[in-house]
């Protein structure tokens, strides 16, 4: 191994847990062994379980499915576990998400033949369905079903059971964040569901699970501490459905957390508002995409079936921080939003879905979405996944060909950029933030990268500056695909329709150009776009965004 590899793999190790380095281990040497559950039986709710649906169905008939953009097939045991899919698609074959889709009540007999196909093919413990991760939304997704079905056959419950046993023997603290979340859910789930001395021993473990993870993971300003906002949206669901299970359970557990649990939504709902775009769809910071989470209007439905209040009618001003994310968010005028990147690398113990996107931004004008992050197309260890994660890849600066922070792997971060908020004024006609980071003082010279972003009524400009000229700096500005910019003298101008313009322009650069790029706004998907891209030797750049 060499010394550059030895170097990344210790900047990663240093910033994990203990209790992570432990289970890693532990889970190494220890095997998964089930217990009997022949006279497992169901609790009596006050309520069946009842919530709205937000995800499509992936099949008709239980055979052909389509996830992530890819369509494939299942006609026997191996099609579960094939090696001609990603990892990530095999995932959401387990899941069955189906159960609780829309529409998969008016398609007879296909949630059965989903949940008979699975525990066929699937015999305990065998593959990616018995792994926790999925084993966890398949729990979650099975108890919804039983409850609105009222089906309590033996034979399903023991099932229901044994994987349950399976997931309570592998709980991931070994990887934490959103995992460990979806482990505690699931168990609660199960153990409200079920009866028994079992099955109160989950729930006592989901709930202990759940009490420490809600408090650490879900920030003061009310966004989830993996700064992703379709994480964010999907752990909001998580806790809609945790207070909806409480209230039809009514179980005496579930009850006394429902005063910690409701501000967490409610939190939560305003976080994500913030860092919506113009059209109400999430911004692309870290992992992202389209399609994965339930949009903000399908949060912000369920948490209104449940009474939890929304904070919609606030009135907020022209620009604001979320302190404890470290977003910025900007509204100078009516049809204009910007949200700037100002976040730290986080968590420390858990940066797996985190990109080296320190100090870019995403901008809305005349409504609609102008400047773009690339978005997030698929996981796994490949080079698009690589590119995807890295600066350039970003509404950001690129030093010397290098990433802000050391994104490798799949889902991993060595060293890592740390941003300071160095000045946000609100003034009567301007707005003027300043941040700088240090995620290239590994570099020559150690150049520390400042931005300043000065909005007015009509315009934006942004002032990037290094503190020494020893490398090339590279700024990128990715364009929406609905937007094409075409040459003028003085920059580039884009026609949006109806008589409205946004001309940009920069000072300092060697070399100013539009290149063709690619925008990724679901899994599986790539639209071709635009990126202006401006290369820059000295400290300075400026670039002028104008619009009218």
């Amino acid at each position: 191994m060499s010394l550059q590899k030895i170097s990344r793999l210790v900047h990663t190790v240093r910033y994990l847990t203990f209790r992570q380095v432990a289970y890693r281990l532990y889970y190494r040497f220890v095997r998964v062994g089930l217990g009997q559950f022949r006279d497992i039986t169901a609790r009596s709710w006050v309520e069946r379980w009842d919530a709205p649906a937000w995800s499509r169905l992936s099949t008709d008939d239980g055979v052909g499915f389509t996830f992530l953009g890819v369509r494939g097939g299942v006609r026997d045991a191996a099609d579960w576990h094939s090696g001609q899919h990603s990892k990530l698609w095999l995932y959401n074959l387990h899941y069955l998400d189906d159960l609780n889709a829309i529409d998969i009540d008016k398609t007879p007999g296909l949630a059965d033949t989903l949940i008979q196909n699975w525990s066929h093919a699937n015999p305990p413990v065998v593959g990616n369905g018995w792994e926790p991760y999925p084993l966890s939304l398949r729990i979650v997704n099975l108890v919804k079903w039983h409850s609105r079905s009222d089906s309590r056959a033996d034979v399903m419950l023991g099932s229901l059971a044994s994987q349950t046993d399976a997931l309570a023997q592998q709980v991931e603290y070994h990887i934490l964040g959103n995992h460990l979340f979806a482990n505690g859910k699931a168990l609660v789930f199960a153990g409200t569901y079920l009866s028994g001395v079992q099955a109160d021993a989950w729930l006592a473990k989901g709930l202990q699970i759940l009490d420490e993870e809600v408090r650490e993971q879900f920030l003061q300003d009310g966004g989830h501490f993996e700064l992703s906002p379709m994480y964010h949206a999907t752990l909001l669901w998580d806790m809609c459905d945790l207070v909806n299970l409480a209230r039809r359970a009514q179980l005496p557990a579930l009850m006394k957390r429902l005063p910690v649990w409701e501000p967490v939504v409610a939190r939560g709902m305003a976080w994500l508002r913030s860092m919506l775009h113009l059209d109400g769809k999430i911004s692309f910071f870290n992992d992202a995409a389209f399609g994965i989470a339930p949009d903000f209007e399908h949060i912000q439905g369920y948490a209104a079936l449940l009474g939890i209040p929304d904070a919609a009618g606030d009135v907020l001003p022209s620009a604001f921080l979320n302190t404890a994310t470290g977003y910025a968010v900007v509204t100078p005028s009516a049809g204009v939003k910007a949200i700037l990147d100002l976040a730290q690398v986080g968590p420390d113990y858990q940066p797996g879905h985190a990109h080296a996107d320190t100090l870019s931004f995403e901008l809305s004008v005349f409504g609609q979405r102008l400047v773009v992050n690339s978005g997030t197309s698929q996981y796994g260890e490949g080079p698009e996944r690589q590119r995807q994660r890295s600066t350039g890849a970003h509404s950001t600066v690129e030093v010397a060909g290098q990433n802000s922070s050391e994104v490798w792997a799949g889902f991993r971060v060595a060293r890592r950029a740390r941003p300071s908020i160095e000045r946000f004024d609100l003034a009567e006609k301007f707005i003027c933030i300043q941040a700088s980071h240090d995620g290239y003082r590994r570099l020559q010279g150690s150049p520390r990268h400042q931005r300043t972003w000065t909005f007015a009524d009509d315009g934006l400009e942004v002032v990037d500056q290094l503190t020494c000229n020893q490398s090339v700096a590279v700024s990128r500005i990715y364009i929406h695909p609905d937007v094409t910019f075409l040459p003028e003298a003085n920059g580039f101008v884009a026609d949006m329709g109806e008589g409205k313009k946004v001309v940009v322009s920069m000072q300092g650069a060697d070399q100013v150009r539009i290149v063709g790029s690619t925008w990724h706004p679901e899994f599986g998907c790539s639209v071709t776009n635009q990126c202006i891209e401006a290369v820059f030797s000295s400290c300075s750049l400026t670039t002028h965004i104008r619009w009218s």
